[in-house]
């Protein structure tokens, strides 16, 4: 039951990205985070669904043009933590962004995240 809720949170976030118009993605965010969420994005912490808003709509403004968010690997949520793999294409062939996040969930939304964004694959160095 709680990956079901996870893989929904996750997939309203996701669609915020991908939202018609800007005003839906107000809407699309606040059924999948809880105001008070806590956002460990590329840019540092934020502590409220309005900063994570002015993230995605950044995102959306993105140089290259408007990309496409989705979800590129099944949720893993073991409890009330869950992860999954994104990846954000922008149009033309421009750059592709990837990476993982890990979000935490209170009553069926999304009240902490953790953006990783890029591949973490390879060895450590030194090895």
């Amino acid at each position: 039951m709680q990956e079901e809720a996870a893989q929904s949170a996750i997939d309203t976030f996701i669609s915020a990205f991908n939202a018609s118009t800007d005003s839906y993605v107000t809407e699309l965010l606040s059924q999948a985070l809880t105001s008070d969420v806590v956002f460990w994005g590329p840019l540092g912490r934020s502590d409220t669904v309005e900063s994570v808003e002015r993230f995605v709509l950044e995102m959306r403004r993105h140089p290259a043009g408007p990309g496409v968010m989705e979800r590129c690997s099944r949720v893993d949520a073991p409890g009330e933590w869950a992860r999954y793999r994104w990846m954000y294409r922008t149009p033309d062939d421009g750059p592709t962004l990837v990476g993982t996040d890990v979000v935490h969930l209170r009553e069926d939304r999304i009240d902490q995240m953790i953006v990783f964004a890029g591949d973490v694959s390879g060895t450590a160095p030194g090895r």
